[in-house]
């Protein structure tokens, strides 16, 4: 795999700290484990309005990104079929990638 944040999005699915989908993502930023919502680039524009104004509604404590990645490149990264949205839920990876995906 070429491109470095992909594959460490694999590498945190593999280690359960990655959350995939809308509810889960969702779920996710209102308990606070989330650390990072990723978009993809073909995500709908309802979809991103409501992920982002989740993220503003519980105190912002999600960072919020929308990628350059289709769907079907998130989802193969991670193992599962298309992914318009998922949520990182370890600081530590949520940051790698956040520097990675800045970076390319």
């Amino acid at each position: 795999m070429e491109n470095k944040s992909l594959g460490l999005l694999g590498l945190a699915r593999r280690a359960g700290k990655l959350c995939l989908g809308h509810d889960a993502v969702k779920a996710a930023v209102q308990n606070g484990t989330a650390c990072l919502c990723l978009l993809s680039c073909d995500a709908s524009e309802r979809l991103c309005a409501e992920i982002k104004r989740t993220t503003e509604q519980y105190g912002n404590r999600t960072k919020f990104l929308k990628t350059d990645f289709t769907m079907d490149e998130l989802g193969h990264s991670t193992g599962s079929k298309k992914t318009a949205v998922l949520a990182v839920l370890d600081r530590g990876f949520a940051e790698k990638i956040t520097e990675l995906i800045w970076r390319e």
